[in-house]
């Protein structure tokens, strides 16, 4: 594995590791990290960092759900074009083309239950090639970004494997 995909295995365990810190791990000069990490984010390979919250912790009406979207391919842009325009709405968190029945993922956040609802049919339902929707509330989350949710359990719920 090379140094620069050892930088990235390591900014996604915790992306703020001091430059420092991953010189010490890789045995390189703390100039030579930056360097590394500066090239990664000149490419596009490293394109943000982070932080994973618990957002039901904050506000325990907040609400994620994903958004199973079939859409007509347009002419000049396939899939490209309906899925930038959902992608620039501010409640989107992830867009994804993928196989099988549906043609794009969708991830949105959204204060309550309401205000998803009301922007799967005002806003992403009704868009130009958008042809049907179907939506998934999550009801909670385990694990997300290689990172584990703890929650508290009695021991009822505990079950042995």
């Amino acid at each position: 594995m090379t140094d620069k995909e050892q930088i990235i295995n390591i900014l996604r365990q915790d992306a703020r590791i001091s430059n420092e810190k991953i010189a010490v791990m890789l045995n390189i000069t703390v100039d030579e990290a930056a360097k590394m990490i500066s090239e990664l984010e000149d490419e596009g390979i490293i394109i943000g960092y982070t932080a994973i919250t618990n957002d039901e912790k904050m506000d325990k009406n907040f609400v994620c759900a994903l958004i199973d979207v079939k859409v007509s391919p347009q002419v000049s842009c396939g899939y490209d074009g309906v899925a930038m325009k959902i992608a620039a709405y501010r409640e989107v968190s992830s867009v994804y083309l993928m196989s099988g029945g549906y043609d794009l993922s969708v991830t949105i956040k959204g204060r309550n239950l309401r205000e998803v609802a009301m922007f799967v049919t005002e806003r992403l339902a009704p868009l130009d090639g958008v042809i049907s929707t179907t939506t998934h509330f999550i009801l909670h989350r385990y694990k997300e970004k290689d990172k584990m949710f703890t929650r508290n359990t009695d021991e009822r719920s505990l079950v042995s494997p």
